[in-house]
C-alpha cells in the first residue's frame, strides 16, 4: 500500500471511531482560589478633629458600599489621623503591615493610593509584601492592583506622584509664608497681647488685643524700668488674675519667652534663627529702647555668678557618722534686731560614700571655738608649727626695723599653742589651713562636736 492509501485509511478510522475509544488523560478540576480578605484603611492627614472631620467617615462609607457591590470580604476596618509624608511614623499603618505578615488579611481596601503612602519607604514596604505574595491585592475606588509587574509599576508611579505633590506643597507653603513675612505679616499664631484678624489676610494680619495688651506692656515696663525679675512678674500676674486666650495663667517660661520676643517692639525674625529680620505692619506695644533695657536685665539675671569660696576646714575634717568628707556652705541672714545682714559659714557632710547620714551641720565660729579649747590637748607637729611662727616673727621684725629700730623678738621665745589659738581666731584662711596641716591625727565631726582620731575615722554605725 502506498503512502496515500495509508493516509486515507487513517482518516477513515478517525471518522468511524467514537470519542470514548480514545485513551485521553483528563486533568483534575482545579479548586477555586480563596477569596481575598481585606482590611479597610481610612486616613486623614491632620490630627486635629475640627479639620477634615468628615473625611474618614466618608471614605469608610464609600468603600464599604464598593465592597457590598463587588462582594468583597472586609476582615477589619482601621482608621488613622496622621500624615503620611514621613516613613514609619504612622502607628496604625505599621500595625497593618504586621497583620499582613502574620496572614491576618491579604488585601487592602482604601479610597486612593495616596492614603497608603506619600513617601518612598512605606510604599516600598507595600511593594515588598506584594512581591512576597502575602499581599495579594490592593483595591481603591476605581483601580485594582495585584502581584502583576504592570500593575505594581503603576502603583509605584501613583505613589511617587503623591510624594511629588506633597513635596511641592511644602515648597509652595514655605514660599507663601516667606512672602507674607516680607509683607510685614508674621505667619502663625499671634503672640499674647495680639489677635489674629480672621477677616483679612487669612489669619496673618495681627491686631492689638484690647484686654491683654496693657498688661503685656506693663510686664516690659516692670522688667526694664523697675528691674523686676521674671519670677516676680509671674507672681504679679497671678495676683492680677492675668490669663491667656485659653483662660490659662501664664507660666514662668512663657513670661521669659514674652519678654524676649522682639515682635512687641515692631520687629521679628522669620524663620527663627535664619537671621532674616523684618519690620511688621502691626502696632508695637513698646519702644525699641525699652526692649533693649529688658534684654539687658534678662542677661544680668541669667548670667552665671561664679563665686569661688575657699572654706577653711574642707578636706581637713571628716563626718563622724558615715566617714565622708565635709563641705562648706555660706549663708547670709538678716538679723531681726536691727535689720542688718551677717554671713555665716556652715560645714556639713557631703554624703560622698552614698550612705544614709543624719549628721547635723556645724557653724564655723562654733567649730573654731571648740578647736581653740582643744588646742592644749591636740598633738601638734611642733617643728612644722614653729616654722609658721618663725615666718610670722620675721615679718614682725621687719616691720619693727622700718619703725626706727623697734624691739626685736625671737621665734623660740613664743609659745606654739598660744600662737595656734591666735591663728584660729584671727588668722587668714590660708594660715588656718597651714596650721591644721600640722595636727597629728584626723579631726572628726559628729553631732556638732569635734573629736580627734589618731587613725582612720570609724566606720558608720
Amino acid at each position: 500500500m502506498d503512502f496515500f492509501g495509508c493516509f486515507g485509511h487513517l482518516c477513515w478510522c478517525m471518522q468511524t471511531t467514537t470519542p470514548l475509544e480514545w485513551p485521553l488523560t483528563q486533568k483534575p478540576a482545579e479548586s477555586p482560589p480563596e477569596p481575598v480578605r481585606y482590611c479597610l484603611y481610612a486616613r486623614k492627614s491632620t490630627e486635629q478633629d475640627e479639620m477634615q472631620a468628615l473625611s474618614i467617615d466618608s471614605q469608610i462609607k464609600e468603600m464599604a458600599a464598593l465592597a457590598v457591590r463587588d462582594g468583597l470580604q472586609i476582615v477589619e476596618v482601621k482608621r488613622e489621623s496622621h500624615s503620611a509624608k514621613e516613613t514609619g511614623q504612622r502607628p496604625v499603618f505599621n500595625e497593618i503591615i504586621d497583620d499582613i505578615i502574620t496572614n491576618k488579611y491579604d488585601g487592602l481596601l482604601t479610597w486612593a493610593t495616596d492614603r497608603i503612602a506619600r513617601n518612598a519607604g512605606d510604599l516600598g514596604k507595600v511593594i515588598d509584601l506584594m512581591d512576597a505574595g502575602v499581599l495579594r491585592e490592593i483595591r481603591t475606588f476605581n483601580q485594582k492592583f495585584t502581584n502583576n509587574p504592570n500593575e505594581k509599576f503603576l502603583l509605584m508611579i501613583l505613589g511617587s506622584q503623591a510624594k511629588l505633590e506633597n513635596d511641592n506643597k511644602r515648597i509652595n507653603v514655605k514660599r507663601g509664608l516667606r512672602t507674607r513675612a516680607e509683607m510685614g505679616l508674621l505667619p502663625g499664631v499671634a503672640p499674647i497681647g495680639y489677635l489674629n484678624d480672621k477677616r483679612r489676610d487669612h489669619k496673618c494680619e495681627m491686631t492689638v488685643d484690647p484686654y491683654r495688651s496693657a498688661i503685656v506692656k506693663e510686664m516690659f515696663e516692670k522688667s526694664g524700668y523697675q528691674r523686676w525679675s521674671g519670677r516676680k512678674i509671674y507672681a504679679w500676674l497671678k495676683e492680677v488674675g492675668f490669663t491667656t486666650r485659653n483662660n490659662k495663667p501664664l507660666s514662668v517660661s512663657n513670661v521669659y519667652t514674652t519678654l524676649k520676643n522682639p515682635f512687641y517692639c515692631g520687629m521679628y525674625e522669620y524663620p527663627r534663627g535664619s537671621g532674616n529680620w523684618y519690620t511688621g505692619k502691626h502696632t508695637p506695644l513698646i519702644s525699641r529702647e525699652l526692649y533693649e533695657m529688658v534684654q539687658q536685665k534678662l542677661l544680668e539675671d541669667h548670667k552665671p555668678k561664679h563665686t569661688e569660696h575657699n572654706f577653711t576646714f574642707t578636706r581637713m575634717m571628716v563626718c563622724g557618722e558615715c566617714g565622708s568628707g565635709l563641705t562648706g556652705l555660706e549663708k547670709t541672714k538678716t538679723l531681726k534686731t536691727d535689720g542688718s545682714t551677717r554671713t555665716y559659714v556652715y560645714y556639713m557632710c557631703t554624703k560622698g560614700k552614698g550612705l544614709p547620714c543624719s549628721n547635723p551641720y556645724i557653724r564655723e565660729d562654733r567649730l573654731i571655738e571648740q578647736l581653740s579649747k582643744m588646742i592644749d590637748q591636740i598633738e601638734l607637729n611642733e617643728i612644722g608649727a614653729r616654722h609658721l611662727i618663725a615666718q610670722e616673727v620675721e615679718r614682725y621684725n621687719r616691720l619693727q626695723a622700718i619703725a626706727n629700730g623697734g624691739e626685736r623678738i625671737k621665734a623660740k621665745e613664743m609659745d606654739v599653742r598660744k600662737y595656734a589659738k591666735y591663728l584660729l581666731q584671727n588668722g587668714t584662711v590660708q594660715e588656718k589651713r597651714d596650721l591644721l596641716q600640722h595636727v597629728r591625727g584626723k579631726m572628726v565631726v559628729r553631732d556638732q562636736k569635734i573629736d580627734l582620731a589618731t587613725s582612720n575615722p570609724h566606720s558608720p554605725q
